[in-house]
């Protein structure tokens, strides 16, 4: 009756309050729409600090000093009984510390990147986004293997985001070619945004390169340009010169 009544139109609260109250006259009667105090179900939060007590407890192990007894103390504690959010906060803590000292994500990767593999995209979306943002070239596969998996905006834009920021545009460039004939069109478009900022912003005259690193860093953009404007496949040139990212 809800429905057939306000079908193709906009409500407000008040709205749906009264036809609830319409069909209930005697919850009108009791007044219970001008009570004021509690709710009637009030949740449980006694839980709440013994859950995030030993998460902040493991990230202040691996940001203490020093490393090796910090490192062999957190290994012993088993994340993978934790529950899903206890191990996605623990995630965000070490993001939201980054960039870390790359002794330390080294230590983080050996001690969690398997376990860490196995787990749902929520989890994983954040261990990424720590190995990009400490430039950690070892499990740059892993983050290879999630965008050639996953096509959902949520989790492929903010990996997108942080590679194009650091050293790694060129490695993004590579895996969106690979990857982009499978994004839907408007997922593709955004992605593209993403890469081409930066490209070709200067309005000063182009000077020779004088340098190696001047020449690739020239034809990386004019690849990348390509790519982005259209379907040629990019040239050697974008492709990530300085790591084995199929290691």
């Amino acid at each position: 009756a809800y429905v057939e009544k306000y079908k193709f139109t906009s409500v407000v609260a008040q709205d749906l309050l009264d036809s609830f109250l319409s069909f209930f006259p005697e919850l009108k009667e009791q007044s219970v729409d001008c009570r004021a105090g509690p709710p009637l179900a009030e949740p449980d939060l006694s839980q709440g600090s013994s859950l995030t007590r030993p998460v902040e407890a493991l990230f202040q192990l691996w940001t203490a000093e020093p490393l090796d007894q910090a490192a062999a103390s957190a290994s012993a504690i088993d994340i993978s009984k934790w529950r899903t959010f206890q191990t996605a906060l623990f995630l965000d803590r070490l993001l939201d510390g980054s960039p870390l000292p790359q002794e330390v994500v080294m230590s983080l990767s050996k001690c969690y990147s398997s376990l860490l593999d196995s787990m749902n995209a929520e989890i994983r979306i954040r261990w990424l986004q720590i190995v990009v943002r400490n430039d950690y070239y070892p499990d740059l596969h892993r983050v290879r293997r999630f965008l050639e998996s996953q096509m959902s905006r949520m989790y492929t834009i903010p990996l997108y985001e942080d590679l194009c920021t650091g050293a790694l545009k060129s490695f993004a460039l590579e895996v969106f070619y690979q990857t982009q004939g499978r994004l839907h069109p408007n997922l593709r478009r955004a992605i593209q945004q993403i890469l081409s900022q930066g490209l070709g912003s200067s309005t000063e005259p182009a000077s020779e390169p004088s340098t190696e690193l001047g020449k690739a860093e020239a034809d990386t953009d004019s690849d990348a340009q390509a790519l982005l404007l259209g379907d040629e496949a990019p040239s050697s040139a974008i492709s990530l010169r300085d790591v084995n990212v199929s290691a």
